[in-house]
């Protein structure tokens, strides 16, 4: 029992030892790597940075031919410290278990990688360091394949209110289906003003509700409209033709870089939407201004 403890609560390269297999491998490993990120389940954790402990040994494979002194023959620390940064940088998380999940994967992309021991703390949430220990293989976590890696290039169409009330929505809607190219549906503010906190973070949040219902109220309006709040769901909707309504709540709040500004402005939250996904072009319906500085073509649609 107390090797089992002691083992338990060893670093991951004396448990990669413990546990490997008949024929051993090289190991790398990175220990006590702190970094900083937004990260927690909690809303006191929201907005706040803490610090991140990651501890990661890494399996490889024999390398196939002599090394030759050369770091292009072989699985570079950097990798690893990399792949904790892009994981990091992809979107906030609620859970240690997600991010070490996606670490891993990452890693486990690199040729030469057989298996991976991935320890992550917070230590900053108590007295101790509370964290999360993952192990992954190839061979018992394959590499997941898409079956379609095409870049998606969306149309983002934003609907002012007097469009979304307008007799000819439906009309609206088919030319933009006709384009050909998935077509993102977003809108602004309803036409009753929210409340009021005085306090910012909590009227953002407020204001991307209201928002929100504001898309339900499109929805409402034509049932080719499908109200979405992913980037998951984005990307399946477009890749199964879907028109779909943008629910921006989620993706807004747990973006690393979000829209800068109060999001109750429209040209804003959609040209930030629009960039995310790389859209083909931005068309604005209505009555909204342009925003400046798009990196996405932008197109006015008369009334």
């Amino acid at each position: 029992m107390t090797s089992d403890t002691s083992l338990a609560f060893a670093h991951p390269e004396e448990r990669a030892l413990a546990s490997a297999p008949a024929d051993p491998r090289d190991r790398i490993s990175l220990r006590d790597h702190v970094v900083e990120a937004d990260i927690g389940a909690f809303q006191q954790e929201r907005g706040n940075s803490q610090r991140l402990n990651f501890n990661v040994v890494v399996e490889v494979r024999p390398a196939a031919e002599p090394l030759e002194d050369d770091v292009d023959r072989i699985l570079s620390y950097d990798r690893i410290t990399e792949a904790i940064a892009a994981e990091l940088a992809a979107e906030r998380l609620n859970l240690l278990e997600t991010l070490a999940e996606r670490v891993a994967e990452r890693i486990l992309l690199e040729p030469r990688a057989m298996r991976v021991f991935v320890r992550i703390e917070k230590l900053d949430r108590g007295p101790g360091a509370l964290g999360v220990e993952i192990v992954r293989a190839r061979a018992s976590a394959p590499v997941k394949v898409h079956e379609d890696e095409t870049a998606l290039h969306p149309v983002v169409a934003y609907l002012s209110n007097d469009v979304i009330a307008a007799p000819d929505l439906s009309a609206r809607l088919d030319a933009l289906a006709a384009s050909g190219v998935p077509v993102i549906l977003a809108v602004g503010m309803p036409e009753e003003a929210p409340p009021e906190t005085g306090h910012r973070p909590t009227q953002r949040r407020i204001d991307l509700l209201a928002i929100e219902q504001n898309a339900w109220v499109l929805a409402a309006r034509d049932p080719r409209c499908v109200v979405v709040a992913t980037r998951t769901e984005i990307d399946w909707a477009m890749r199964h033709g879907q028109m779909l309504v943008w629910a921006p709540s989620k993706i807004v709040l747990d973006a690393v870089d979000g829209p800068k500004g109060a999001v109750r402005d429209a040209g804003n939250l959609i040209l930030w939407l629009a960039e995310q996904l790389a859209a083909t072009r931005l068309e604005l319906h209505g009555d909204v201004s342009a925003p400046a500085g798009s990196r996405v073509p932008v197109q006015i649609v008369a009334r």
